[in-house]
Parts: structure tokens; sequence; C-alpha cells
């Protein structure tokens, strides 16, 4: 025990003391939530605007309901103007009891939820006008749907991205510098077991990961991202362990075989690069070819990524941990297994 103390406590230092490792393992990863969250965080939340001229209980009613952005112009000219010119979909003159809308042609589909929102408000005061009951009743009602705001589908996939970075990268540059400079032939000679060796740098592995996540959490859960987590969200602590676990044998697959910290780190990028963007790290794959879809879920951060997603955000229970653990752990297991069949302590 007290051999192993001593080595975790070296490894940590030795990480700490490594300014790139630092980078590559903090802020790399956080510079793509920080900019894609910054540019994305708007998309969805524009309202359709209108140019508006005069005034009434339906301009009112619109106004209210908050299902356009209203525009008010004092010349119908101007805000004719306005749509020809192509920075508004369309224009509502208000002529007493007569409503007027100029819509743009060019742009249909906003158009048409614009004629649409002004018509169904027209209907509905003129019934109330007539006193009559209406002959056919109509509810909306508002669900929560399984769409997500940019920030919330960012931070679990970026996050499994950078577990799965520095657990790769970690393993696989430390067993290639350390079989280089020979100390793992010391290490073989001195009387401490190789099980120490390798648990003592899991551990500085999953506490890294560990506070990855508490790092990430924390800048996206700031107002300007404003990412929201659910109730079960303690539930990715597994998962971050579970998947430093799996990416540290795939790193030590990859030291395995390389000669140099160089083509270590080549190799490593060849590997993780490429799986991130096929997991939906940073874009669904839902909206790829069939086929492509199924080739995403042979890598493991594709179901990293799926159960991170549903514990932080989605608010799914323990049941939305089976699937991914399953897997990080049978990866884990075979890919460790071919590591320590290659594995070599001296070049």
């Amino acid at each position: 025990m007290t051999a192993f103390k001593t080595l975790s406590l070296a490894m940590f230092k030795g990480f700490i003391r490594d300014k790139v490792t630092l980078f590559f393992t903090f802020l790399f990863p956080l510079m793509f939530l920080v900019i894609f969250g910054l540019i994305l965080r708007d998309v969805g939340a524009d309202k359709t605007r209108i140019a508006v001229v005069g005034d009434g209980p339906i301009v009112s009613a619109l106004r209210d309901s908050g299902a356009l952005e209203l525009e008010s112009y004092n010349d119908a000219d101007a805000a004719i103007q306005k749509v020809k010119d192509g920075d508004l979909p369309a224009a509502l003159i208000i002529r007493g009891q007569q409503l007027d809308v100029r819509f743009a042609q060019s742009d249909q589909v906003k158009s048409a939820t614009v004629l649409g929102i002004v018509n169904g408000f027209v209907d509905k005061a003129n019934l109330a006008a007539t006193g009559q009951p209406p002959t056919f009743t109509f509810a909306a009602e508002k669900v929560e749907d399984a769409s997500l705001k940019p920030i919330q589908y960012l931070t679990p996939g970026i996050l499994s991205w950078g577990v799965a970075v520095s657990a790769v990268f970690g393993s696989a540059l430390t067993l290639v510098s350390w079989r280089r400079k020979q100390v793992l032939r010391r290490i073989r000679l001195a009387p401490v077991s190789a099980t120490s060796v390798l648990s003592s740098r899991i551990l500085v592995s999953a506490g890294v990961a560990l506070v990855q996540g508490a790092i990430f959490i924390g800048i996206a859960s700031l107002p300007v991202f404003g990412l929201k987590l659910a109730g079960s969200w303690w539930l990715s602590i597994p998962l971050l362990l579970l998947g430093t676990i799996a990416f540290f044998a795939l790193g030590m697959l990859v030291g395995a075989f390389a000669k140099t910290e160089e083509a270590a780190s080549a190799a490593a990028n060849i590997v993780v690069l490429p799986m991130a963007f096929l997991s939906g790290t940073f874009f669904p794959v839902d909206q790829a070819p069939a086929w492509l879809q199924t080739v995403s879920k042979i890598f493991p951060l594709r179901h990293m990524n799926d159960g991170m997603l549903d514990v932080l955000v989605r608010g799914k229970g323990i049941e939305a941990l089976l699937m991914p653990s399953a897997i990080l752990i049978g990866f884990a297991l075979v890919v460790g297994f071919l590591a320590s069949r290659v594995f070599k302590w001296e070049e």
C-alpha cells in the first residue's frame, strides 16, 4: 500500500508539472466548449420579426402572445420598403378595422408563419365580436420534448471526448516515455508489482477525469451558457470512471506499438479524432446516413456520449447506464488484454 501511495503521488506530481499535458487535458477541450457554446447559444431563439403600422386589439393580442416580434413604424411606405429590401418578412398595416399584410414572396416559410398567426388572431377576434359560442374548439398545451439546447448537447459530448483524449494520450505517452528512459526496466527490477504501477496510473487518470467533469459542468452552467443539469446528473460519475479505464486501455495498446512520443501522439490522434466526429461529440449523428450511424455504434465514445447525455441533461435513471457501462467494460477488457499481450518492458 505504501508503494501504491508513493507511486500515485509521484505520478500526480509529474502530471501537474507537465504544462503541455495540462493544456491538452483541460484548456484544449474547454476551448471547443466555449467556442461552440457561444456560437450556438442563440440558435433557435429568434422570433419572426415583422413591421407594424398602427395599433388596436389585434396588435395588443399579438404583442402579449409573444408569437411574433413587432417593430413599430409610423409610415406604411417605410414598413413596406423594409419588406421589399428583404429586411423583414412581412408588414402588418392597421387602418381602423382593416388589417393588411404585405409579405415577401421570396421567404415563403416565414411569410406563411406570419399569415397563419395573424389570421388566427383575426378569426378569434371576429368570433368574439359575434358573441356566438364557437362550433369547434381548439386547445393547445405545452409539453416537454426531447430537443436540447446546443449547450445541453455539447457539454456531455465534449466532456466525454476530453476524458478520452486525456486517458489515451496520458497512458500512451507515459508508456513510451518510460520505456525509452528505461523507467519501466527499473520498475521491473524493483520490488514493486506491475499491478501497483498500473493501478496508481489509472487512479491519477480517474482523478483527472473527475476534475475535468467538475470544471466542464461548472463553466457550462454559467449564465452565459445556461447548462441545466437533470436530477440524476451524479450518475455521470461512474461513466466518467469507466470511460477513463476504457480509453486508458486504448492508450496502453497505442503505447505498446509506438517507438517515440511523436509516433504515440500521432497514433492517438488518428484513433481519437475521427472517433469524436463519428460518435456525435460536436454534432448529432441522428441525421447521418443509416450506415454511418451503424459504424458510429462500434466506437465506445458513441456509447459514452449517449450515456452522459441521458443522465446529465435528459433526466434518465440508472437504466440508462446499463448499455454504455457494459460496452465500456467489455471494450476495456478486450483492449486491455490485447495491450498486455504486446506489452514490452524495454525497446
